[in-house]
């Protein structure tokens, strides 16, 4: 679904947009400043309008992102990954009970624990990586 609606917005584009942020590229690239639309100067801290309504934060809200939960990770080399059949069993290196890694967009945001609602599979959030955690294990 998500290739679909990729194609789609690909498919919105046309030349005359390609030419447009072309152009805008190459006068950012000789150093003349674009001017930006009144909305995005309080985002580059330059001096422009600070967000002052929830307005502001509501353009983002209806943005999509990866959500990814991940059980966990293996090495295996290309031989033993041919050889897998219908009925193989890849041992991962999470153990049985372990939390499970909540990423968004890749990024390591919270951990939990498989649930079963309504004959699907879910996660309980048990702990919620604070923004100062992740810089810390960024440095790590």
């Amino acid at each position: 679904m998500a290739d679909t609606d990729n194609e789609a917005a690909e498919a919105d584009v046309t030349e005359d947009d390609w030419a447009a942020a072309m152009q805008e590229q190459a006068v950012e690239d000789m150093g003349t400043p674009v001017a930006q639309p009144a909305s995005f100067q309080s985002f580059d801290g330059g001096g422009g309008a600070k967000p002052s309504s929830m307005n502001d934060f509501e353009l983002i809200l209806d943005i999509p992102v990866q959500l990814t939960v991940e059980l966990g990770r293996t090495r295996i080399s290309i031989r033993n990954l041919l050889q897998l059949a219908h009925g193989s069993v890849v041992e991962l290196d999470a153990l049985a009970g372990e939390p499970m890694d909540v990423l968004v967009n890749g990024t390591l945001i919270a951990q939990g624990e498989v649930v079963v609602v309504n004959d699907k599979f879910g996660i309980r959030l048990t702990d919620i990586i604070t923004p100062s955690e992740r810089v810390k294990k960024l440095r790590a």
